[in-house]
């Protein structure tokens, strides 16, 4: 369904906090223009935690028109609270998004039976596609294959966004789901292996910044040129690693705030990038071309 680097857009703020709403519109030009594959709003990446609902809804409905349609766009909606996930998903349905990006419940720990419920409350709750999002190095727990499998089998779950980094995930999912089952890395350091071992993307950080160069190494790993793709992201291996030097999304806002493209804003409890942090951002920066 979808294929190639999808972008977890961070949500521009100025500095006081408020949503900088033209500068989102500007975000998504620069990402159209860079030959961005797809866009995923107002997820963990875009601060969703800290967004009231109306901000939530408002930042999905304004980078959905500014798209047009041009790219797909997926919306994130999950929270630690199923009625919640249920209600902002349907708050943003009518919109013309394509699929839901829903995150594993953080801090409440359900068990594996818990997130099959969880998912299917909100699958049954909606009329689109939905992604799943495991993550446990964020919500502690882990959405195993075994039920990814079971979720598998309800008509709009399609596909997972995996964050572990363990490519051994991507065949136990494959034979827990089934090969029509779509497969996204959620870790940019491994997202080109990923690929080359049988998924359709990545939802990636590194291309907030760099988003030219993550859709051609994306392509080039799809299309199986895999010296090409490893050439590619051998100059954002840095960004990978050090986009992560604190909490996602501090380092990656520091970097765009440098390369001029957002302001500086950045909502408790989350704090701006420290000062020993900004040498090695620099030092990727320039690997990568960006300075």
């Amino acid at each position: 369904m979808f294929r190639g680097s999808l972008v977890a857009l961070v949500t521009p703020m100025s500095p006081d906090g408020a949503v900088d709403y033209a500068c989102l519109e500007r975000l998504v030009d620069w990402h159209l223009a860079a030959g961005t594959d797809g866009l995923v709003i107002a997820g963990t990446t875009g601060e969703s935690a800290t967004l009231t609902k109306a901000e939530h809804v408002e930042v999905i409905r304004v980078a959905v028109a500014r798209v047009a349609g041009r790219i797909p766009v997926i919306a994130g909606t999950g929270s630690n609270s199923t009625a919640q996930t249920v209600d902002l998903s349907r708050a943003v349905g009518a919109l013309p998004i394509d699929a839901y990006l829903v995150v594993v419940p953080y801090y409440n720990k359900p068990t594996q039976e818990g997130m099959y419920r969880h998912f299917c409350a909100v699958a049954d709750a909606v009329d689109k596609p939905v992604m799943l999002y495991n993550v446990p190095g964020r919500t502690v727990a882990d959405l195993l294959p075994p039920t990814v499998g079971r979720l598998a089998q309800h008509p709009r779950i399609f596909g997972i966004k995996e964050a572990t980094g363990d490519l051994a995930r991507i065949a136990q999912i494959r034979a827990a789901a089934g090969t029509a089952f779509a497969l996204y890395s959620g870790d940019d350091a491994s997202a080109r292996e990923f690929i080359g071992l049988g998924g359709q993307g990545v939802v990636s950080v590194t291309a907030n910044v760099a988003p030219a160069e993550m859709a051609q190494m994306c392509r080039a790993a799809l299309a199986g040129r895999a010296e090409e793709a490893a050439q590619l992201d051998r100059r954002l291996a840095s960004l990978h690693r050090d986009l992560f030097l604190e909490s996602n999304p501090i380092p990656v806002k520091w970097v765009l705030e440098r390369m001029g493209r957002i302001p500086s804003g950045i909502r408790l409890p989350l704090t701006p990038l420290s000062p020993a942090s900004r040498p090695a951002l620099e030092a990727a920066m320039r690997q990568a071309g960006l300075l």
